[in-house]
């Protein structure tokens, strides 16, 4: 792993597990081939692989999924920007954009490698994000975010309010077959019962999406592209397909007589 926002908080969640078990370091390099040297240098040095990683879950019997609930409920750090701060990125598109790359563990040769934008803008753009206080443009351009990988945008703040509608016309506006993506629609009659219980696996699918996303920032740039996903249910009127209008009330006492 490199030295990315996030790897602290994940490292002290495999220490404290690893101590609440009473596994000390010698007892694990025994488990996972190294020197209690070796597993020590690890952890000061943050010199983690994915497969180390997993070969620590694996002697404490969890799982990526799990180690990264166990992280984030670790954070005491809010999980929403300031109003200030989505203000600043829902008026400067070019801004957000930034954000959103440093966000997902980009760094600037890879920005400037991929995206038409030149070096004294990027670093024009980051110096922006870290007068907000969202990242720390550190010695040889290094970022480090200052919020925290489990952030979410304000449901009702000024980033959705300003360009949510835009990108989810965008989105649903392609061929998701064509561009290798995979969409379902399915309508029935449900109980609110069975509605709420779809709601709970929706939103385990969204924590998951999230999750795996912080297990795959460690990833190099290149191994990663951006992945979509809407979640939604709501009540819908199936005469907007059929043409068929809802009887009214006194239509329906009406029409049994």
């Amino acid at each position: 792993m490199g030295t990315k926002a996030g790897t602290s908080t994940l490292l002290s969640t495999l220490k404290g597990a690893l101590k609440s078990r009473g596994i000390t370091y010698s007892n694990l390099g025994l488990r996972i081939g190294l020197s209690e040297a070796s597993v020590k240098r690890l952890f000061s040095e943050e010199g983690f692989t994915l497969k180390r990683v997993e070969d620590i879950c694996n002697v404490l019997e969890i799982d990526f999924f799990e180690l990264a609930r166990l992280a984030r409920g670790a954070s005491t750090e809010t999980d929403q920007m300031t109003s200030r701060q989505e203000e600043a990125l829902a008026a400067d598109a070019r801004l957000l954009g930034m954000f959103y790359l440093a966000f997902n563990d980009q760094t600037v040769e890879a920005i400037l490698e991929t995206y038409d934008v030149t070096r004294a803008d990027c670093l024009k753009l980051l110096l922006e994000l870290d007068k907000l206080g969202l990242i720390e443009l550190a010695a040889n351009d290094a970022i480090r975010l200052k919020v925290p990988k489990s952030l979410r945008l304000k449901s009702d703040g000024p980033i959705r309010r300003v360009h949510g509608r835009a990108v989810v016309g965008d989105f649903l506006q392609a061929d998701f077959a064509s561009k290798g993506g995979y969409f379902l629609f399915e309508f029935r009659e449900l109980s609110r019962a069975s509605v709420v219980h779809l709601e709970r696996k929706l939103t385990r699918i969204a924590q998951e999406f999230h999750e795996l996303a912080e297990l795959d920032g460690y990833l190099p740039a290149d191994q990663r592209q951006t992945i979509g996903i809407a979640l939604g249910i709501r009540p819908w009127v199936i005469s907007l397909v059929t043409g068929l209008n809802k009887r009214r009330s006194r239509d329906k006492t009406e029409a049994k007589k």
